[in-house]
């Protein structure tokens, strides 16, 4: 079975969403401008390097998800659902770290 990444578009969005932050936060947390934020989640541009750039080292727990599609748990290198898995398990107590 062939697998198809997600748009980069989502997989910001969904990096935005785990994070718990709005656009302007994001914003504020990348240095990425909110109009350029706003157009690549809405599907009129894909982000530049610059962009990428920003948001891997704002985030880069997420680069190699982010690029492509691959995480390393074990070199931190985690995506949107495991993060919110952690949050999850650390909410309901039954986190073991």
């Amino acid at each position: 079975m062939e697998y198809t990444s997600a748009p980069i578009a989502e997989k910001i969005r969904a990096i935005r969403d785990v994070q718990e932050m709005g656009r302007q936060a994001f914003c504020d947390a990348t240095g990425v401008p909110k109009q350029t934020l706003i157009n690549v989640e809405n599907g009129r541009n894909e982000p530049s390097f610059k962009v990428m750039r920003k948001v891997t080292q704002a985030f880069p727990q997420y680069t190699m998800w982010l690029m492509n599609d691959q995480v390393i748990e074990e070199a931190g290198q985690i995506s949107p659902e495991i993060e919110q898995a952690r949050k999850t398990l650390k909410q309901t107590g039954t986190d073991t770290d």
